[in-house]
């Protein structure tokens, strides 16, 4: 029995006709980026897809001719900080096309490049409220961070120019102020950064050695190249870690959901190491404040003790002095009292002094007798005499 068939041109053919009477127009399609190649000023071939819990569910090869690309590329760039990469969520416009010798694709002739934007910040508000509602948001701010952080665990990649601007920041510091660096090395952008970082946090911690510190370092870069540091499950382990999170990852506009789970968040690598800095400064000058109340305090001190020291010295003084006063007095009262006793003083008032001839002071008449000799003692001068008699 002969059978009816046709030819495989002319099946794909009619596939081609179908497709494009069944899509006349062009229409937006969203998809998520799974491979990208551009070839310097030619075309852009990419493999879009769709996934959900269960997996991969769609994929579709997909083309933007150079003399769209060449357009379409630096536009996007400029909007998004970032050139098409895989895993970015994207809107274009499509033509659906097939071709009997390469089979169905999409010519892309537009790209929505806020649409990658608001993809991304819609996840980021959808992480901030789960990570809220977990109670995870200030942890690390419950942390105490050392007064003088000395021992600090940096995770960069060791070829960044953000790593190396921290560490000569460092090093060159005006006040000689030293600490201690130990990099674990990690992917800091793209898809595999969150699982890079996570992984480094947990090396800090299996090496057994106490560190004040951690330290997340990149060096800024385009808005999708640093949305992986809004990822949930990155923000989580940071905001449940046990030691203090800092992290410098952006310029001065970008602002992370890692940075708000974080001990605390600066902007550069260098606003970091000017950080750590200042801890430094400010210590000195409070320990070189309190030696300076110190000092005053000594000074102070002494001057206190030598007034209490001249007080005293006056109370003695003038208690020696009226000890010495007084002294004086009873020697004058004393002097006065030997002077009047003094024979010499009875005989100066115009008495005399009779003196046996053993030159005995003769105290009554009773013990003198005729023909004794008697010496009588004048103020100027001694009378030698006999005695004569005695009367009483």
């Amino acid at each position: 029995m002969e059978k009816d068939f046709i030819d495989l041109f002319e099946f794909q053919t009619r596939l081609k006709e179908g497709i494009e009477s069944l899509f006349p127009k062009r229409l937006w399609i969203r998809a998520e980026v799974s491979a990208v190649k551009a070839r310097n000023g030619g075309h852009c071939y990419l493999e879009l897809s769709q996934s959900n819990e269960d997996g991969l569910v769609a994929k579709a090869s997909a083309i933007i001719w150079s003399s769209k690309y060449r357009f379409i590329s630096p536009y996007f760039e400029s909007v998004t900080g970032s050139p098409l990469q895989e895993g970015m969520q994207i809107l274009v416009e499509v033509q659906p096309t097939y071709s009997q010798l390469y089979g169905f694709s999409l010519i892309i002739n537009d790209i929505d490049p806020e649409f990658s934007l608001g993809v991304k910040e819609l996840e980021r508000q959808r992480t901030i409220e789960r990570l809220q509602k977990e109670g995870l948001m200030d942890l690390q701010k419950e942390l105490a961070l050392p007064a003088l952080p000395y021992r600090f665990a940096v995770i960069s990649a060791e070829d960044a120019a953000g790593y190396r601007d921290f560490v000569r920041h460092l090093d060159e510091n005006p006040y000689g102020f030293k600490v201690s660096l130990t990099l674990f090395p990690a992917l800091m952008q793209g898809q595999d950064c969150p699982r890079s970082i996570v992984e480094a946090l947990d090396a800090i911690l299996e090496s057994g050695e106490e560190y004040d510190a951690v330290l997340i370092l990149r060096g800024g870069g385009a808005r999708l190249d640093l949305a992986c540091y809004d990822d949930y499950s990155m923000a989580a382990v940071i905001a449940q870690y046990p030691t203090p999170v800092l992290t410098a990852v952006g310029h001065d506009q970008d602002y992370h959901v890692c940075d708000m789970v974080a001990y605390e968040n600066v902007k550069t690598p260098t606003a970091l190491a000017d950080f750590i800095l200042e801890i430094y400064e400010d210590e000195d000058a409070r320990i070189s404040s309190f030696q300076s109340r110190m000092k005053l305090a000594f000074a102070s001190r002494l001057l206190s003790m030598d007034a209490a020291v001249e007080a005293v010295w006056m109370r003695i003084r003038g208690g020696f002095a009226m000890k010495l006063l007084n002294m004086e007095s009873s020697l004058d009262v004393l002097q006065a009292r030997i002077q009047a006793a003094d024979p010499r003083s009875i005989l100066e008032r115009g008495y005399a002094l009779a003196l046996d001839e053993h030159g005995v002071v003769l105290k009554s008449a009773a013990g003198c007798r005729k023909g004794d000799s008697v010496s009588l003692m004048f103020a100027d001068g001694t009378l030698a005499c006999e005695v004569m008699g005695v009367s009483k």
